[in-house]
Formats: C-alpha cells, sequence, structure tokens
C-alpha cells in the first residue's frame, strides 16, 4: 500500500483536472486522448487515494464537491506552473534549441518557405514553431523569437522589441485562378461587391484590416457585398481562398511567394499601405542565446534591415 504521504500518480491529476475544468468525463478524455472509462477509472483512483468523493452528479450534468472544488483550483495552479516551468527549462537547456512563435496565417505562407535556407546555413540548431493568434496569450519565456504585424497606438503585452522585417507594405484583394476560372473575371470594385465573394475575417483584433475600410480608404463606393464566406480565423480565410471559395484582402509582402508561384493572384489592381509592417519581436531584458542571435541576425540580413534600430513594442495585431 504506498504511503499516505506519497503524491497520486500524475495521471490522475492531469485526469482530475480536465475532468472538473469541462464539467465531463468524455470531453476530459478527448482531450487526453483517453476513452471516457479510462478517465473514470483515474478519478476514481484518486478519490480513493484521498478517501474522499471529488465528484456528484446533479441534473446540470457533473459538479465538483465542495473539496473536489478546492482541489481542483491547487491541482491546476500546480499542473500550470510545472509545465510552464518545464518548457522553460526544455528551451534554454540546449543552446541549439529555437522556438519561434507567430500566427498560423504568417508561419504557414511566410516563415516556413525561409526556414529550409537558415536550416541549410545552421544545420545544429533545432527549431520549434510555436503558433499562437492571439499575441496577448503569448509567454515571454515561451519563445526565443516571434512574427507579428505590428500596429503603432495600440496597447500590448509589455516586454518586446519590434524589428519591422518590411519597408511598406500594402493590402491588396486577392483569389486564386481557380475562383476566376469558374466565377469570371472581377471587372472593377463595384463588380467584386457585386456579383462575387467576400471572405471576412470576424475578429476585432483585425478591426484595422476590413473591406468596408479597405474601400472607404481608396475613396471606393462601399455597400455589403452580395454574397459573404465568414470565420474567425484568418488563416482558414486564406485557405477558403486557395480552395477557390472567394476574395480576401492580404497583406502583398506576406503573400509576395504564393502570388509569385500563382496560387494566389490580385483580384483587383488596387492596393491601400498596410497600418502595420510585419515585425520581428523580441523579449526585452533577456540575453539571446546562440541560436536566437544567429537567427535574427540571419534574418535581418536576409530582409535587407541589418542595423535598423527596434522600437518599443505598441502593439502585434496578428493575421
Amino acid at each position: 500500500m504506498p504511503s499516505r504521504d506519497a503524491l497520486p500518480p500524475l495521471t490522475c491529476l492531469r485526469a482530475f483536472e480536465a475532468a472538473a475544468r469541462h464539467g465531463s468525463f468524455t470531453q476530459a478524455g478527448g482531450e487526453l486522448s483517453l476513452t471516457q472509462s479510462a478517465i473514470s477509472r483515474q478519478i476514481k483512483r484518486l478519490e480513493k487515494d484521498l478517501g474522499r468523493p471529488l465528484f456528484e452528479r446533479t441534473a446540470e450534468g457533473l459538479r465538483p464537491t465542495p473539496a473536489g472544488a478546492h482541489y481542483f483550483r491547487v491541482v491546476q495552479r500546480l499542473l500550470r506552473e510545472l509545465g510552464d516551468e518545464t518548457a522553460r527549462l526544455r528551451r534554454h537547456g540546449d543552446d541549439q534549441q529555437l522556438t519561434l512563435a507567430s500566427s498560423p496565417t504568417i508561419a504557414s505562407h511566410w516563415l516556413a518557405r525561409r526556414l529550409p535556407d537558415f536550416q541549410r546555413a545552421h544545420p545544429e540548431i533545432e527549431i520549434r514553431i510555436l503558433t499562437v493568434e492571439d499575441p496577448y496569450r503569448l509567454d515571454l519565456d515561451e519563445f526565443d523569437l516571434a512574427f507579428y504585424y505590428h500596429l503603432k497606438g495600440e496597447v500590448d503585452p509589455p516586454g518586446l522589441l519590434a524589428e519591422p522585417l518590411f519597408g511598406g507594405e500594402e493590402v491588396i484583394a486577392v483569389c486564386s485562378a481557380a475562383y476566376l476560372e469558374r466565377h469570371g473575371a472581377i471587372h472593377d470594385a463595384d463588380d467584386l461587391l457585386a456579383r462575387h465573394t467576400l471572405l471576412v475575417v470576424e475578429d476585432h483584433y483585425n478591426d484595422w484590416l476590413t473591406w468596408e475600410v479597405w474601400y472607404r480608404a481608396q475613396g471606393l463606393d462601399w455597400h455589403p457585398p452580395a454574397h459573404r464566406l465568414r470565420a474567425n480565423s484568418f488563416q482558414l480565410l486564406m485557405n477558403a481562398t486557395l480552395a477557390g471559395q472567394g476574395v480576401t484582402l492580404g497583406w502583398a509582402k506576406l503573400l509576395e511567394a504564393d502570388l509569385r508561384q500563382g496560387t494566389l493572384v490580385q483580384a483587383l489592381p488596387l492596393s491601400l499601405p498596410s497600418p502595420g509592417t510585419l515585425s520581428l519581436l523580441t523579449p526585452q531584458h533577456r540575453h539571446l542565446r546562440p541560436a536566437p542571435r544567429a537567427f535574427r541576425d540571419w534574418l535581418l540580413e536576409e530582409q535587407g534591415s541589418a542595423g535598423r534600430k527596434g522600437c518599443s513594442m505598441d502593439a502585434a495585431p496578428r493575421t
């Protein structure tokens, strides 16, 4: 029989934390890639070890007992701290590891296409990509360098230095060649609204990049389009654009490779200067290890930005 001072197995604690957070054994199992019965067995084992029930079933579903609710708060805090510290030690434990954070769109359309050249120059460096839509969710200890669009004048998490990678950026309307083949050419801005499908990001964080703003800033008449496809993810809209489902707004330099290869085409000969620019974000007050320093120097040289001064981070809107 285990000592009464022994801690419960980590698997039991993880199952309990997930079940209490979701209020469901089934959803906890889905998160942990376990069956509902496996979660139930872990909870019963933990309850036997503790000598008291942790959950009760009500008409509304599964609910922690008072003791279970208190234990959940303790376990959740400890598991989070353990996870954060484990990630920190893993990241800092090897000078040849490099963690790069960005939005999924930047990671897939821009960053991943530059990594092969860097890896050929630095085969000894192991790279990890962390995709986070919202820069507010970034923990400064989780990454070495990050890439987001930098928009001045907005409140943003402190502690980041921003170095613009592009001298200027244009926002353009893009679609796939297959879309034009199926729906015909887009004759002008009025025709786009009248006959075609506009892909729209439902995201308050990107209010500075909406179709209405794009139209009105160029002196174009705006009214709601005849057809819209909405999503809360810009990356999802980009996938829909590539699949020929409509026309979306995008950054010309971010999508340069797709435009050059013909997977995307400019739908209209119009553009709007972007208020934000893709920037390299570096946590301030941290000594850069050899791997992130090598990547930073390589990237800024590649982008023709070597020697450009960084500015204090005002904002980093995601794409």
